[in-house]
């Protein structure tokens, strides 16, 4: 693997939770260049031909094994698209870890837009772990546009983390699923924005088939002037089960905007929505306050506990 510096292993720390080359199959991406790869018996990662980014497919019946796809920018004005696609095979159990990290000290904008496609197989069950992260004293914005297609077939399952606390000016997620028969997927977005940043977040979830279910839940904190906007809509098209659930906490001259979309096309769909959006609770902070904290700490400790 090339050699990284002080600041890149920092990034990757922060979104893939590497201190050192993970085991199983990897691929670093510094400054859109490939700093290392490995695949595995199991699991096979190339390049593709035709755009910048990956094909991964993993092999039917893989059990407990990890695909790690973090990327760290340090150079202020590198702006890049890259595009991955992940094939599970039927009766697969896989951890797959992606993120990016940017670090911007100079005063161009820097931009990553990564594009991510999961098919995955019959019987297979993904955990999904994506975080975000943006440093730098720079004038330049630290910006990511994370897309995400996630198709599913018959009893199959996804559970998705998609984090997001430090660093981001600019974001807008856009994710997308289909589901078979009998396929599960479960999202967990926690999101913190504070400054001027912006962070709009939009699930469009479609169940097609007759017993899938989808659980998408963000937790998320507006402080100072940023602006947070969640659109979340689940289509219902069989006899299935669809929740979505926003969960907020606003703070100084922060914004949160909480859209909620239901279609229920079946008369056998229960389809639910919850919102709620408010401060932090006066008395949390003075019974914190009581222990000894100071009312920042006290804050602190609140929204850590909220965004855990």
């Amino acid at each position: 693997m090339a050699k990284l510096d002080d600041i890149q292993r920092r990034l990757l720390l922060e979104v893939a939770d590497l201190h050192e080359i993970p085991e199983g199959a990897y691929n670093i991406r510094s400054n859109s260049e490939s700093a290392g790869r490995r695949s595995t018996e199991n699991i096979e990662i190339v390049s593709k031909t035709d755009v910048s980014g990956l094909e991964i497919r993993i092999k039917p019946g893989t059990k407990h094994e990890s695909v790690h796809i973090p990327v760290v920018m340090t150079k202020s004005g590198l702006k890049e698209v890259v595009y991955n696609d992940f094939f599970i095979g039927e009766d697969a159990d896989v951890l797959i870890v992606a993120g990016c990290g940017i670090d911007n000290c100079g005063n161009q904008d820097s931009e990553h837009d990564g594009i991510h496609r999961f098919y995955v197989g019959k019987n297979s069950h993904v955990r999904y772990v994506e975080k975000h992260y943006g440093s730098g004293e720079g004038k330049g914005k630290r910006i990511l546009n994370p897309g995400t297609e996630v198709y599913m077939e018959e009893n199959s399952s996804m559970e998705m983390e998609m984090v997001q606390i430090k660093g981001v000016d600019d974001t807008v997620r856009t994710t997308t699923a289909e589901l078979a028969d009998s396929a599960k997927l479960v999202v967990r977005e926690r999101l913190m924005t504070h400054g001027d940043q912006r962070a709009v977040s939009t699930y469009a979830v479609t169940l097609n088939g007759k017993g899938s279910s989808a659980d998408v839940v963000s937790r998320s904190v507006a402080k100072d002037n940023s602006f947070q906007k969640f659109d979340a809509k689940i289509l219902g098209n069989a006899e299935c089960y669809g929740h979505t659930e926003c969960d907020s906490i606003i703070m100084d001259k922060g914004r949160i905007l909480a859209v909620p979309g239901l279609e229920a096309n079946c008369v056998d769909a229960s389809l639910v929505h919850e919102a709620a959006i408010g401060k932090i609770a006066g008395e949390q902070i003075t019974k914190l306050m009581t222990l000894g904290l100071t009312e920042q700490e006290a804050e602190e400790q609140i929204i850590n506990g909220f965004l855990r």
